[in-house]
């Protein structure tokens, strides 16, 4: 991420408006809107489809709709979402935010009655919870941490620490490495991938945290900082699913950052980083790129490379250039290789109803209709002044919570849970109809339970069908509002 650059993105759409919900208020808003979660008791009606809805103006966030969707064999006019588990597509690893160093060492610092049950919302899988399956954590920081570090900055007298004897990853027991183990206690599958923002400034072209490239002379001691790092993280207890080489690769705009062209990862990848993960007999997935969909040559030109190809699991995108489309001719090119989408932000500077609209049709449906295997939403937690972060860092990076004197739920938080809640590891990608103005993504969950994501793009109202096994449903969306159908 990303600061000054990313003030472009997604033009009048990504605004947002912070919506606060008071901790121990059982989810109720403190600005006017609906519960979460009603706490008044209600009788609930018979019903073959569940409804969890959000709308544009607040009044409904995450909210069961109680009302009857019985499937049945009327005809109508109605646009008709057809649900077919016959065709199926790539299997789901989860959906989720960037757990940064900011996000960590605010969660962490909460007091424990408040921590505890936060936690529990989070990443727990009961009725109250939603369910975040997947995390990104940063190698070193991020331009959302606090400072400036990697796992080696001491160096010897020759400026250098070629053999890595002071390779630690202490500064993370404070926040990070505490608060990970807190939520592997509640959801020890979730999987974690890992990204550095660069290399320690003395592998570097430039000798600095920003900017520069990789030398070439230091490749063999880089991929060996890779091994160490999930080593050093299996010791306590935390095993990293996958990693990528390089985060942003082609932005050298950022603190941290570092420069890395296709033919250097290429490169990096299949002489060093490969090499060295066999040789230390790690199962840590490698995926390639971790940058905008507008540059899809960069993965291709690695994914080319058999000599690379045989060490990459797949490719993983963001979505602040290009557009989401592009990752299919990818899938198609290399189709046993998987996608991965790995970073998108909501920006301080904008509103609810639109940041809701853009990510649930680019991302949530988006990504997932274009084959990725997970969506991940930047970042988790971040203060009433959009911190911590870097000097140069994002300021305008807006966390699913804002955590100050309250905690705030915010549209990315809704954003995710709308897939998060309902749609589980292992499931499935099934076909369901493509409307313009209904965009929409289907799911099958290893239980059998199937899950439909419906937005409505239209400028009104829509009544629609949803169809299953020559059966139908009728429901009806207001503009700009999103569903998470269950049955």
């Amino acid at each position: 991420m990303k600061g000054k650059k990313k003030q472009f993105l997604l033009a009048g759409s990504m605004l947002f408006i912070c919506f606060a919900v008071a901790v121990g208020c059982s989810k109720k808003s403190t600005s006017g809107g609906q519960p979460i979660n009603p706490v008044t008791p209600v009788t609930p009606v018979k019903t073959d489809v569940s409804m969890w809805l959000t709308t544009p103006d607040r009044q409904s966030l995450l909210q069961k709709q109680n009302i009857s969707l019985l499937f049945s064999s009327p005809t109508n006019q109605n646009a008709t979402i057809n649900v077919d588990t016959t065709q199926t597509y790539q299997s789901i690893d989860g959906f989720g935010f960037a757990l940064t160093g900011g996000s960590a060492s605010l969660i962490n610092q909460l007091p424990a009655a408040q921590q505890g049950p936060l936690l529990t919302e989070l990443f727990g899988t009961d009725s109250t919870s939603i369910g975040i399956s997947y995390l990104r954590i940063s190698i070193g920081a991020s331009d959302l941490s606090a400072s400036d570090f990697t796992y080696d900055d001491v160096t010897d007298a020759s400026g250098t620490d070629v053999n890595l004897k002071n390779f630690s990853i202490s500064m993370e027991q404070t926040d990070l490495i505490p608060l990970l183990k807190k939520i592997l206690a509640i959801n020890p599958s979730i999987k974690i991938i890992a990204t550095p923002w660069t290399a320690p400034s003395w592998m570097k072209s430039n000798n600095s945290f920003s900017q520069g490239s990789l030398d070439t002379a230091y490749y063999s001691v880089y991929a060996n900082y890779f091994v160490k790092y999930i080593q050093a993280m299996q010791q306590q207890g935390i095993t990293i699913d996958a990693i990528t080489p390089q985060n942003e690769p082609l932005n050298a705009n950022n603190n941290p950052s570092m420069v890395m062209q296709p033919n250097e990862e290429d490169n990096f990848v299949k002489n060093n980083l490969g090499p060295a993960f066999k040789i230390a007999g790690l199962t840590t997935k490698i995926i390639v790129y971790d940058h905008n969909a507008d540059r899809t040559d960069y993965p291709e030109t690695i994914l080319a490379d058999q000599a690379a190809n045989q060490y990459v699991d797949g490719s993983a995108f963001h979505l602040y250039a290009g557009d989401i489309s592009a990752l299919t001719p990818v899938h198609t090119a290399y189709p046993n290789k998987n996608l991965y989408f790995t970073e998108i932000y909501t920006a301080s500077t904008g509103s609810f109803s639109g940041d809701l609209s853009w990510h649930l049709n680019n991302i949530i449906i988006g990504a997932t209709r274009n084959w990725c295997k997970n969506v991940i939403e930047w970042n988790l937690a971040s203060d009433p002044n959009f911190g911590p972060h870097t000097n140069g860092g994002c300021s305008t990076c807006q966390g699913a919570l804002t955590i100050g004197s309250f905690i705030s739920r915010n549209v990315s938080y809704y954003i995710i849970a709308h897939a998060s809640k309902f749609v589980r590891p292992g499931a499935v990608r099934i076909a369901s109809d493509v409307n313009t103005t209904l965009p929409n993504v289907a799911f099958k969950n290893t239980d059998g339970s199937k899950v439909l994501i419906v937005l409505n793009a239209g400028a009104s109202a829509q009544q629609f069908n949803i169809k299953f096994n020559s059966k139908i449903v009728s429901t009806t969306l207001g503009a700009g509002a999103v569903a998470t159908y269950k049955w």
